[in-house]
C-alpha cells in the first residue's frame, strides 16, 4: 500500500486529488496539510466528499508515515517550502505548481508529462506536474515535433473553464461575470508557453518557431478545448498514422476520426485528439479536463508510474456524457 500526504489541501486540484486517492485501491491517504483549515473536516471544504471520508485537515507533517508527498500549493510556494524545510531524501515528491517545470541544474525534478517522459518518470524521485494548458497543447503537437515536422509558426486558441482560475473568487471567475461571457487574457504571453517550448525543443532539436497562443476564459466550469493549426504538406492519412504510433502504449491519449466535444473528457483523465487537413494547413483539436489530466489525474498517473503500477490504476473515470 502506497501511503500519501498532501500539502495545500483547500483548492480545486487538492479536492480532486483527495477524491482520487481515497478511492485508489493501492493508496492510503495519511494526511492533508492545511494550516488555515487545521482541525476542520475535509468535507467542510470539499463538500462533494461527504460520505466518502471523515478525515480532518492537519497542520502537522508526519513524513515518516508516507511514501509520496503531493504539493497542491500556490505557484512559488513549493520552492519556498523545500528551501525552508528538510524533507527526507527518499520521499517521492509530486509538485502541481509551476516552480520546477523548467529544467535546471539547480534541481532534480523530472517534467511529468507521461506521453513525453514516461521512462524518466518511472525512475524519478521528484516530479514537476505539467500545467493544464501546457498538457492539452503539447499533446496536440508532440508527434509532429518528434517527426521534425513543425516547420512554421503554430497558432493556438484554447478555451478553459473557470476552475482553472482557482478556488478563490476573483473579478473574472465569479458566476455573475463568467456566465454567458468569454474573454481573452495573457495573449501571446501565457506562462505555460515556456514549458510547451521546452518540450517541443526536446523532441525537435532546433525548434525556434513562434507559438501564437491566445488563451480564452470560457463560460463553463471545467475542461480545456484547444484548436491549433500550422503549415503541413503531407497527407492526412500519414499524419494520423504518425499520431496513432506516437500514442500507442499511452492509454489516456486517444486519436479519433470524429470531431470531439468537451463533455467527452470532463471528469476523466483522457486527452482526445482530432486531426483535419485544410489545404496546406493541419488542424489539431485536443481537449482535456483541466483538473484531472491537466492537474490531479495526471499527478496520480505519475504516482502510478513511479511506484510501478498500471497507469490506469485509480483513474478509470467516466465522462459526464450529457
Amino acid at each position: 500500500m502506497i501511503k500519501a500526504g498532501i500539502i495545500g489541501g483547500a483548492g480545486y486540484t487538492a479536492g480532486e486529488l483527495i477524491r482520487i486517492l481515497i478511492n485508489h485501491s493501492r493508496v492510503e491517504l495519511v494526511f492533508v496539510n492545511s494550516t488555515s483549515n487545521a482541525g476542520n473536516k475535509l468535507t467542510d471544504v470539499h463538500e462533494g466528499l461527504l460520505g466518502d471520508t471523515e478525515m480532518i485537515f492537519t497542520d502537522q507533517l508526519p513524513y515518516d508515515q508516507i511514501d509520496v508527498l503531493f504539493f497542491c500549493t500556490a505557484h512559488g510556494d513549493t520552492k519556498k517550502f523545500l528551501e525552508a524545510n528538510e524533507v527526507p531524501g527518499h520521499l517521492k515528491i509530486i509538485d502541481l505548481s509551476t516552480d520546477y517545470r523548467q529544467k535546471s541544474p539547480d534541481h532534480e525534478f523530472v517534467y511529468g508529462l507521461p506521453e513525453l517522459n514516461k521512462a524518466q518518470i518511472q525512475k524519478a524521485n521528484r516530479i514537476a506536474n505539467p500545467g493544464c494548458f501546457a498538457t492539452a497543447i503539447q499533446l496536440g503537437l508532440l508527434p509532429l515535433a518528434k517527426a521534425g515536422l513543425i516547420n512554421s509558426e503554430v497558432h493556438v486558441n484554447a478555451i478553459t473553464g473557470s476552475t482553472g482560475a482557482g478556488v478563490k473568487p476573483s473579478a473574472t471567475s465569479h458566476f455573475s461575470w463568467r456566465e454567458n461571457n468569454i474573454s481573452v487574457y495573457k495573449a501571446f504571453t501565457h506562462q505555460h508557453l515556456a514549458e510547451i517550448r521546452q518540450s517541443l525543443v526536446q523532441l525537435q532539436n532546433g525548434f525556434d518557431h513562434s507559438i501564437n497562443f491566445i488563451p480564452v476564459r470560457g463560460n463553463f466550469t471545467r475542461g480545456i478545448f484547444v484548436t491549433s493549426y500550422l503549415n503541413y504538406s503531407g497527407s492526412i492519412d500519414d499524419v494520423k498514422k504518425l499520431y496513432e504510433d506516437f500514442y500507442d502504449g499511452h492509454p489516456f491519449t486517444i486519436v479519433t476520426d470524429k470531431n470531439p466535444d468537451l463533455k467527452q473528457v470532463v471528469n476523466t483523465n483522457k486527452c482526445i485528439i482530432h486531426l483535419e487537413k485544410h489545404g496546406d494547413k493541419l488542424l489539431i483539436l485536443s481537449c482535456i479536463d483541466n483538473l484531472l489530466k491537466g492537474a490531479s489525474g495526471q499527478a496520480v498517473q505519475n504516482m502510478n508510474l513511479i511506484f510501478g503500477l498500471d497507469e490506469l490504476e485509480g483513474l478509470r473515470l467516466k465522462a459526464v456524457g450529457f
